[in-house]
């Protein structure tokens, strides 16, 4: 079983940057992928970015050049470097787990209860 947990979110003003991280528990982590989705109210889940167990990375277009997603295989732990924010981009953030990168949120097997991130014009 893994059980990521998702931790950094807060208000922060248009422009602003914030890091999120996600810790996954379990000996499995190094051959997972990790991915962040995020939601606003009343909108459907998006993905944002995701990270594979070689490093290689993909994003979606609305936050390329401003979020960076890494991973720390030592400490189980994903994080979502966000700058250049905009209120645009409040949502609540939720990190998952897979066996394989994927931008589709049907292909990860466990989620995190995620953590809101408003942003204020």
């Amino acid at each position: 079983q893994v059980q990521p947990v998702e931790s950094g979110g807060g208000s922060v003003p248009a422009g602003g940057s914030l890091r999120l991280s996600c810790e996954a528990s379990g000996r499995t982590f190094s051959s997972r992928a990790l991915g962040w989705f995020r939601q606003a109210p009343g909108m459907a889940r998006q993905f944002v970015a995701a990270v594979g167990h070689n490093d290689e990375v993909t994003y979606a277009g609305s936050v390329k050049g401003r979020f960076t997603i890494s991973r720390d295989n030592a400490k189980n732990t994903v994080y979502l470097q966000m700058n250049n924010l905009q209120p645009q981009d409040t949502a609540r953030y939720s990190c998952a787990v897979s066996s394989r990168l994927s931008s589709y949120d049907r292909d990860y097997n466990y989620w995190g209860q995620g953590t809101q991130v408003p942003v204020s014009s």
